[in-house]
């Protein structure tokens, strides 16, 4: 019985690794498909709208 209960506990710690990775590589494919549209069009960055403020500001990595 202890060892069913190891096998699930490596189970869910190896799901929870993939899914980490898998959020990860989309993250990383988001953000070099950004840098790529930019270094096509020549731009310097992406401008978002402030909806407080109704300014314009840089787009962060982490939006």
């Amino acid at each position: 019985m202890p060892q069913l209960i190891l096998l699930v506990i490596i189970a869910v710690v190896a799901w929870i690794g993939y899914r980490k990775f898998i959020a990860d590589a989309e993250k990383l494919a988001r953000q070099r498909e950004r840098l790529r549209r930019e270094q096509q069009t020549g731009a310097n960055g992406t401008l978002v709208k402030d909806p407080k403020t109704g300014e314009y500001r840089l787009k962060r990595d982490d939006e």
